[in-house]
């Protein structure tokens, strides 16, 4: 895939499911409270405002501050940044394999993007369950992210085939 178009691609991606996140963490701030849980659905889909020190399913949020700005700043974005730089460099990549990838990167940035500019957490907002199954409380980045790394799970890294050369 051309640079132009795997950059068109990967801005667009980027820019839905992060301005997504952001508005629907915008609207969970403004009319959620973290006293009151809202049940839809005979209590399957519950809405009620978290903020989530740790990362997924809030593992690490006890660990020390310090350790936390560490891992899930510095190390993340360190991450994120290499993410980023190759799936704009992989020039064999398909379509979907970076869609894939841009998923994870803009579920991890804004999230990122929350622990900056919240001092740490990530708002968190949504809780589905199914009898006694029952997920933690998430966001739509975390969905953005679980969907990019399921879709990459299916498709592999495919890639154009080379050219035989002989």
């Amino acid at each position: 895939m051309k640079f132009s178009k795997r950059l068109s691609l990967i801005t667009l991606v980027f820019a839905l499911c992060v301005g997504i996140d952001q508005i629907t963490k915008a609207i969970a701030k403004n009319t959620l409270s973290m006293d009151y849980v809202r049940e839809y659905l005979g209590g399957s889909i519950k809405l009620l405002l978290t903020h989530n020190t740790g990362t997924f399913l809030g593992l690490g949020g006890t660990l020390p501050e310090n350790v936390r700005y560490g891992l899930m700043i510095i190390g993340l974005g360190a991450f994120l940044l290499a993410l980023l730089i190759y799936t704009l460099i992989n020039k064999r990549a398909n379509a979907m394999t970076v869609v894939s990838l841009t998923m994870v990167f803009a579920g991890g940035i804004s999230n990122l993007l929350d622990r900056i500019v919240y001092g740490g957490y990530v708002v968190d907002f949504m809780n589905i369950s199914a009898g006694s199954l029952h997920t933690g409380v998430f966001n739509v980045a975390d969905m953005v992210l679980m969907a990019g790394a399921i879709i990459l799970c299916s498709v592999g890294f495919k890639s154009k085939p080379q050219p035989a050369h002989g």
